[in-house]
């Protein structure tokens, strides 16, 4: 028995790429966003989805919402896919950012650094598998969608693509992108990576 996955990216806020916004509180979609929530609404309308989870986060919420109305779903929050806890450096500029060695660090190997008073990306790594793991034993020959953030889903493609984390450099994962996967005993198989919803 097989579960598809759904990993979505949430939709675009107006910080991408000038902050690392990581566990803000109070980052919501902007005028784009909501309009990439709103397609890919359309784009789920006819897949057989029985469990929408969220990371806590606003504009992973956001993103979900008009998912979930589509599909007639509830909405779960689910803590195990919420954003890399980037710790202090969360609310900088990526222009500060480049300026720090530890951020260097952090990018060279993310296998082996870990950013101050924040987790590894190993550690959101077993936090994503291990709830698909759980969600797979509830959902087998279903489909789950679950809302995320770009590292966190990179992070959870490594593990069944069977990469070390230090290659995530090696995959794009765009603001409201579907990667899609099929889960089951055999093992794991993407299906599609960083699929965009055209207009």
């Amino acid at each position: 028995m097989t579960t598809t996955f759904f990993l979505v990216r949430h939709a675009a806020h107006d910080r991408v790429g000038t902050i690392l916004c990581g566990r803000m509180a109070g980052v919501c979609l902007g005028s784009v966003g909501k309009v990439q929530a709103e397609r890919l609404a359309h784009r789920f309308a006819n897949e057989n989805v029985t469990c929408i989870c969220t990371s806590p986060l606003e504009r992973a919420m956001e993103t979900a919402q008009p998912i979930a109305r589509r599909l007639g779903q509830p909405v779960q929050v689910c803590d195990a896919i919420n954003e890399i806890n980037f710790g202090r450096w969360t609310g900088a500029s990526f222009k500060a950012l480049n300026e720090n060695p530890l951020w260097a660090s952090w990018n060279r190997s993310r296998s082996t650094s870990r950013p101050p008073k924040g987790e590894t990306m190993r550690e959101a790594q077993g936090r994503i598998v291990g709830a698909m793991e759980q969600l797979r034993s509830l959902h087998a020959e279903r489909s789950v969608i679950l809302v995320s953030h770009s590292d966190v889903i990179k992070a959870a493609l490594l593990y069944h693509l069977g990469m070390p984390i230090d290659a995530y450099g090696r995959l794009e994962i765009e603001p409201a992108s579907i990667s899609t996967l099929v889960v089951g005993e055999w093992g794991s198989k993407i299906l599609r990576l960083n699929e965009v919803v055209a207009a």
